[in-house]
């Protein structure tokens, strides 16, 4: 466990670098904009199109791997959603909620740590991950936040959903690396190095710039907040792992890049969706920021047993 703590601590010390940067005014906000922009559009990007391009198809969508965590993730959603309606929030509101529980940072914090950690190995799992986050639970909260407020969903509402998937350059890269896989075509070795290179400025930018955007973090409702934490945290690994191990047999090394991706902190776009349609978003900020600290100790133990299980 303390081997693992420390083999992490890397990773939270350039979150925490970002943090004093941006806290110190030494990096302004205009400059935690264009570092995110830089990682969402180039590096991340990057790494998502190398490693979707050099995988087999095979090696990233698994059946019973994708079934597994769209239950464990539908059995948290509905759980968080029902506690939110009972309190007497809107329909909106509690598919925020929810979603903070579910959708971990698998992008800017889980692919780049994972890889880092475990090798290219852990790609394939986390692409999978990522692209249910991106595609069923990123259009599902907008479609129920459209519902909850003009009580239907309209084709117009259908089409800006697929137009904002299609510009999303994570969906894009993901997309083109696996019809260049599908054709079975070779990456010429100039574009791989390219990639690479450009793809390994992913990990320590996405890391500084989670630090720089936490400085903007506020703490409100912190009792929610500290509830939709241990949603992300603890609650939704531990659903993830049931489906995964006990119900569709996934193989415990795959299992294992699930679980340790479910146990990522909240994901900052969340805070974005919910700015945007003016859902909660203060009290998305405290779960960000409150999950991310907490994770310094949670992901350890969720990773110490990852890795234990090594590749099979």
């Amino acid at each position: 466990m303390l081997e693992i703590f420390l083999q992490t601590l890397p990773f939270f010390a350039l979150i925490a670098i970002g943090y004093l940067a941006a806290a110190t005014r030494f990096f302004g906000p205009e400059a935690t904009a264009y570092l995110t922009k830089f990682v969402f559009y180039f590096a991340l990007s990057a790494m998502l199109l190398r490693f979707s391009s050099s995988l087999p198809i095979n090696e990233i969508f698994d059946l019973q791997f994708g079934l597994a965590y769209l239950a464990g993730c539908f059995a948290v959603y509905a759980l968080f959603t029902i506690v939110a309606l009972m309190r007497g929030t809107g329909w909106a509101i509690a598919a925020i909620e929810a979603q903070c529980a579910v959708i971990g940072n698998a992008g800017f914090l889980a692919l780049p740590m994972l890889v880092a950690l475990l090798g290219d190995v852990a790609a394939a799992p986390v692409l999978f991950v990522l692209a249910i986050d991106l595609i069923v639970f990123g259009s599902l909260v907008v479609i129920v936040i459209t519902a909850s407020r003009e009580g239907s969903v309209s084709l117009g509402a259908l089409r800006r959903i697929g137009v904002g998937l299609l510009k999303n350059p994570m969906v894009m890269s993901m997309s083109l690396g696996l019809i260049w896989s599908a054709l079975e075509l070779p990456v010429p070795r100039p574009a791989d190095d390219f990639l690479r290179i450009l793809g390994s400025a992913a990990t320590p930018c996405a890391l500084f710039a989670i630090g720089a955007s936490l400085v903007g973090q506020t703490a409100e409702r912190p009792a929610i907040a500290i509830w939709l934490s241990f949603g992300t945290l603890v609650i939704q690994p531990a659903a993830v792992a049931f489906f995964a191990l006990w119900v569709f047999n996934v193989d415990p090394f795959a299992a294992g890049i699930m679980i340790a991706t479910a146990a990522m902190p909240t994901a900052g776009n969340i805070y974005i969706l919910a700015q945007h349609y003016g859902v909660a978003p203060a009290r998305v900020s405290s779960t960000i920021l409150m999950s991310t600290v907490a994770s310094v100790t949670t992901l350890s133990f969720v990773l110490s047993w990852v890795i234990g299980t090594g590749p099979t």
